[in-house]
């Protein structure tokens, strides 16, 4: 796989300078060496966290068990599958999706990581249950988003004629979860017993990826060799310049420490959604102790002038897609001298080198900024909040008012804390639609032409298994706006207490109350009735909020000139 580098001369010299680190501190080879002291004294949550170096090898041992699972499929006559998991369990899986399509004679797999009764109530229409798979994708095996949501389906598949049981359900899980527990009880179809030694943003190329893989009709092994080829690379350690993730990590790292923390990345069409796997992973690996890398993805694409000082572009070519306008506007970005690395797929499937290049070189860049890659203390903190305003609702029948701006304050609200560096990152707890996602993607523009600065976009509650914790423990640069649903007509959770709605709107709750302890500026704006209406009339407040100013800035400087 090619790499073109279009590096200015400084940019260049810097992550030389933190190659020649790496080489002096041995890190490639104690990174293989699993040395956890690479990162801290401690090994809590490292040690056994470095799975994922090997885990191609491991993973082809699994290949007998993944045709056993496609072969029941096929056999129970599935049209559907639904993933109900979580970050690491739901983004990797989104990506295959998204890239590879359906395969002929593989059945459809939709990725339902949203407690947002609409987003639920959309996928509950969209499938026939006894002719559905259900996979059930949790590490910890607990956590209420995945075990809320196989409450509604297993209680929609157990009330359709003709249903097969628990043979509709599949389990992906570390050993001896409760989930694990829970699949045998109900007699699952399949239970995946996944390695315990990886973090779920490290899970892509382990059974979290590969079941769903699998079903799409995806040639694993094909998959699984290509992770493999880049492993090989990424073990030069005489020569770390030609080491593939080595080289990315150094030019993240070093590139961060002198300002250019925005981590940006452009692909080609058909590869649009491997910007949210990235997103995760940078996020949570590197977004504490007041630093980290912030990945930008999926984000209008504007000239050069539209983006500030703080940008790092890193540019993913599929060999054969349309590729023209990006590849203008990239020439545009190294012609302005902006900082942009490209890497050429050959094809699809080289997707599964990339996942391994960004997990090596994401371990390395927390090496060069000397944070821990590996664990995630914030995101935790959210999850207690959402517990502790579903405690309050249990007990007094109401969640806890917010204060909700209507569209013009929160465009005042949001301008007057925008300058260069920051960023504002849009949360949106709502049900995707195509008007939305227009209006989010014409707001996003005006934040870039107006104020020179970067913008992320996250569905909630995904988000609190992404960059939730780069929101609270990173850099303390982020402008959050918070759009939250009506949430009608709500959906019960059987067996709960409480709605998905009620749910959904206890995390969104919990997160700006956890965003606002951390001294992050966030305001939330309720969504009415037309959702991207809401958003539009906040794009219109934003540019008249701006557009006084750019006229009284022009005036003084013809005065000072004319002095």
């Amino acid at each position: 796989m090619r790499r073109n580098e279009q590096l200015p001369a400084f940019f260049q010299s810097t992550i030389t300078a933190a190659l020649d680190a790496l080489t002096q501190n041995q890190a490639v080879e104690r990174m293989w060496q699993k040395d956890y002291r690479l990162w801290k004294q401690e090994p809590t949550e490292i040690s056994n966290r470095l799975g994922w170096l090997t885990l191609h090898d491991q993973m082809r041992q699994q290949h007998e068990q993944l045709t056993r699972c496609v072969a029941t499929a096929r056999d129970l006559r599935i049209k559907d599958v639904v993933l109900l998991g979580m970050g690491g369990s739901s983004l990797g899986p989104e990506v295959f999706r998204a890239v590879f399509g359906t395969q002929k004679r593989s059945p459809r797999l939709w990725v339902l990581d949203s407690t947002v009764p609409g987003w639920v109530r959309q996928v509950t229409r969209s499938i026939t249950p006894t002719r559905t798979l259900f996979l059930v994708a949790s590490k910890s095996g607990g956590t209420i988003e995945v075990m809320s949501l196989f409450g509604h389906f297993w209680n929609l598949v157990t009330k359709a004629k003709g249903n097969h049981g628990g043979k509709h359900f599949v389990a992906i899980t570390d050993p001896e979860t409760g989930l694990e527990q829970m699949a045998k009880e109900y007699g699952f179809g399949q239970i995946f017993s996944n390695p315990p030694d990886i973090g779920g943003r490290y899970s892509v190329l382990s059974l979290f990826g590969l079941v769903p893989a699998a079903l799409l009709g995806l040639d694993i092994m094909r998959l699984l060799d290509r992770a493999a080829g880049m492993a090989e690379q990424c073990r030069k350690s005489d020569d770390v310049h030609s080491n593939p993730g080595a080289y990315l990590g150094a030019a993240m790292g070093s590139l961060a420490k002198a300002g250019r923390d925005k981590v940006t990345v452009l692909s080609s069409p058909a590869l649009s959604t491997f910007g949210l796997w990235v997103e995760q992973l940078l996020a949570e690996s590197t977004g504490k102790e007041g630093t980290g890398l912030i990945p930008i993805a999926q984000e209008p694409l504007l000239k050069p002038g539209a983006y500030g000082t703080d940008r790092f572009f890193v540019y993913l070519k599929l060999k054969g897609d349309k590729n023209q306008a990006l590849d203008r506007a990239v020439q545009a970005l190294v012609k302005a001298k902006h900082p942009v690395l490209q890497f050429d797929l050959r094809d699809r499937y080289d997707l599964g080198a990339e996942f391994f290049r960004w997990e090596f070189a994401t371990a390395v860049a927390g090496h060069l900024l000397g944070i821990h890659p590996f664990n995630q203390p914030n995101v935790q903190e959210s999850k207690d909040n959402t517990n502790r305003v579903l405690e309050s609702f249990h007990s007094t029948g109401r969640l806890p008012e917010q204060t909700s701006h209507p569209a013009k304050d929160a465009a005042q609200a949001l301008s007057g804390h925008l300058k260069p560096g920051t960023y504002v990152s849009i949360l949106a707890y709502t049900t995707p639609t195509k008007s939305f996602e227009v209006a989010i993607r014409r707001l996003r523009q005006v934040f870039m032409a107006q104020h020179q600065i970067a913008t992320t976009f996250g569905y909630g509650p995904r988000y609190l298994h992404s960059t939730g914790q780069l929101h609270k423990g990173g850099p303390n640069t982020g402008v959050f706006l918070e759009l939250v649903d009506r949430m009608a007509p709500d959906l019960s959770i059987p067996g709960k207490p409480f709605t998905f709605g009620t749910l959904a709107k206890a995390q969104a709750t919990g997160d700006i109350e956890s965003l606002r302890a951390h001294h992050r500026h966030a305001i939330r704006v309720e969504l009415g009735r037309d959702q991207a209406a809401t958003v539009n009339a906040i794009t219109a407040a934003v540019t008249g909020a701006r557009s006084t100013k750019p006229r009284h800035a022009a005036r003084t400087r013809r005065k000072v000139s004319r002095r």
